[in-house]
Parts: C-alpha cells; structure tokens; sequence
C-alpha cells in the first residue's frame, strides 16, 4: 500500500501545472455531475425517468471526456466514440422526455416524471455538448425554446427563462473552464520554447565560437599546405620545410583553441553560471533558490563548480517538471535539489551527461553523485575543504 501511495504521489508530482489543474477540473465537473445525477434519481417515482437520467449523466460526462482541453491521455478516436455517444445518449433522453410528457395525459399518467427528464437532458447539452460546439448561444436559445413548447408547462414563460438562465450559466461555466485550461496550457507552452530558445541560442553561441577557431585555422592550413607543396615542386625545399612547420604549429594551437572552446569558451565563470541557470529555469517555469554565494567556492574550483551548475540546470530543464530546485554553494561542495522528477518506465539510471562530469571533476580532485530521494533529485559535487 504505500508503495502504490508513493508511486500515486510521484505520478502526480511529475504532472505540469496545466496538466494537475486539468486533471482537477475534470474531477470536479464530473464529480457534480454524479452528484446532480444521483440526487436527482433518487427524487424519481418510477423506475424509467431514473434510467433516463442516469443515461443522461453518463453521456455528458463521455461529453466532457471527449473534449481535448481536458482530457489527457484519450486518443482521437476514443474522444470521437466519446463524443458521438453524449450526442446520441442526451439526444435520446431528451426525445424520450418529450414523448414521454406527450403521451402521459392520454394515458393517465402524470408527465411530471417526463418533463424532469427532458429539462434534465437540456441541463446536461448546456454543460456538456453545446459549449464545444459552433452557434452555441442560437442552439441554446433553440433547444430551451423547443423544450418549452414541446413540455407544454403550466406557466411557458417563466420556465422558458428559467431554462434559458440555467443554459446560459452552465455553458458560461464550461466556456470559462475551458478558455482558463487554453491560457494556462499557452503560458506552459510559452515557458518550455523560451527554455528551448535560451538552449537554441546556447548552441548558436557555440557554434559561432567554433567556427570562428577552426575555420580560420583550417584556411590558414590550406594557404600554407598548397604554398609549402608550390615550394617543393620548385625545389625550395627548405621554405617548404619551414611552412609546414608553421602548418604543424597553427593545427596544434587550433587544437588546444578547440579544447578552450570546449571548456565554455576557454573560461566558464561560476556567477555567470549561476545567474544563467536561474534565468533559464525561471524561463521553464522553476524557481531558483540559492544558499550561499560563488565566493564560499575555493577559487580553483570555480571552474568545476560552474560546470556542475550548467550540467544540473541542463538536467533539471529536460527530465523533469520542476517548480522549485535550490542550488547550495559551499566551501565543501556544492548541491543542486529539484522536484518534479519525471520518472521514465524504465529506469535508466542517471542522466547520460553526468558521466562526463565525474571525470571532468575527478580530474580536479572532487567527486560528484547523483541520487533520488522522494520525488526530489539531488546532484551533489564535493571536495576536500581548502
């Protein structure tokens, strides 16, 4: 049991913000929709306006369910199936009200029952099918016209405005829901492509800088390698010697520009790190608190440090969903803690990157470990105290 508790707690940590708020109005809606649904049955006499009012509930929730705003798993077809049963079910209980409310006088019933019914299967449309669908204010001024006239009810107009202030207020009521669940999946949309943008702009960066390094290396190598082939086949031997020389010279040092490069443009800054992972994390929607400063790091470690910083914010942006993550700095050692983790199906283990970091950090001494506590993950990088 609590381990079906924890993964049920995991399973809901993981889910975005637009997705946890979806998942609760979809609860909500249908949890009153069960409970109009029941106590409205149990107000029932006869055994048939209660199927036809259960029949009703059970098509406006397939409604609600089919409607891509608040469902989340449901494939396409399944929400079409969905969809054409709320129709097919509220539009049969509707006529079968009405019939029924029709037929009762001449038989020696009372069309109460009847007229519950199809006042029920209208509420139900209002909510559930006629928010989601085109001329929706017309088809509700129609539908609660059309119950009126048909039910025939004592006193028409004061039930046609009551059914039209019901229509207009349940329909208000899921164009609202709907619309609040279309902003929020917008602005969560928004903060994923800035993240995406600032990893973009990132590699951009990059690879301007790497271009700018080889390039020129590789072309000054060109010039000389065809000026040293020029000189041997006029038989200046020397010279050539002497320009591949050069040749040899410039292929090492582009070397060591391109190692440079790749250590973060020859000087990766811990404070530049630290205000980056905050603006990016910030971006994906996480806040960022921090413990300490970069000065609490030994100076010849800073560079080691920033990596671990850069590396875990690159880590928390694509595997989890994080709304908070805390960075502490220290003179022992650093620590980077995020919620949100989002668990695969299979457990890979820890992020492929972090590989390269241990040895990146190994090679300075200090050691790096990454762990899952709770629904938390903590990447932590320590070394001796200076």
């Amino acid at each position: 049991m609590p381990t079906r508790l924890g993964n049920a707690l995991g399973w809901w940590h993981a889910k975005s913000s637009a997705d946890k708020f979806r998942l609760y109005t979809r609860a909500v809606l249908q949890v009153v929709m069960i409970t109009f649904v029941v106590v409205m049955a149990t107000s029932g006499t006869t055994a048939w306006p209660v199927i036809g009012i259960v029949l009703a509930g059970l098509a406006s929730i397939a409604g609600i369910e089919a409607q891509p705003d608040l469902s989340i798993r449901a494939t396409d077809r399944q929400r079409r199936i969905a969809w054409r049963f709320a129709l097919a079910g509220l539009g049969a209980v509707w006529v079968a009200g009405v019939v029924g409310a029709q037929v009762a006088p001449h038989i020696g019933a009372d069309p109460a029952g009847a007229r519950v019914v199809s006042s029920v299967a209208y509420a139900m449309s209002a909510c559930a099918v006629l928010p989601f669908v085109r001329h929706r204010w017309a088809l509700l001024v129609v539908a609660a016209a059309a119950t009126t006239l048909l039910l025939r009810p004592t006193n028409a107009p004061v039930f046609f405005a009551l059914l039209l202030a019901i229509g207009v207020l349940l329909m208000w009521t899921s164009r609202t829901t709907v619309w609040s669940l279309q902003i929020l999946t917008e602005l969560e949309e928004g903060k994923r492509a800035t993240a995406e943008l600032e990893v973009a702009e990132e590699r951009l960066r990059f690879s301007r800088d790497l271009h700018d390094v080889v390039g020129r290396a590789f072309s000054a190598v060109a010039v000389k390698s065809e000026l040293a082939a020029t000189l041997a086949r006029a038989g200046a031997v020397d010279r050539a010697v002497a320009e591949m020389d050069e040749v040899k010279a410039l292929a090492v040092a582009s070397m060591e520009d391109t190692r440079s490069l790749v250590r973060s443009y020859r000087a990766i800054d811990l404070g530049t790190e630290v205000a980056g992972a905050r603006s990016l994390l910030a971006a994906a929607g996480c806040e960022l608190r921090l413990i300490g400063t970069p000065d609490d790091i030994p100076a010849d470690l800073h560079e080691a440090a920033a990596w671990v910083v850069r590396e875990g914010t690159t880590n928390i942006v694509k595997h989890s969903a994080a709304a908070q993550a805390v960075l502490t700095l220290s003179p022992s050692g650093l620590a980077l803690r995020n919620d949100g983790v989002l668990r695969p199906e299979r457990d890979d283990g820890e992020p492929s990157g972090l590989d390269g970091l241990r040895g990146r950090l190994r090679a300075v001494g200090a050691g790096l470990d990454g762990a899952h506590e709770g629904e938390e993950f903590v990447l932590t990088a320590t070394w001796e105290q200076a």
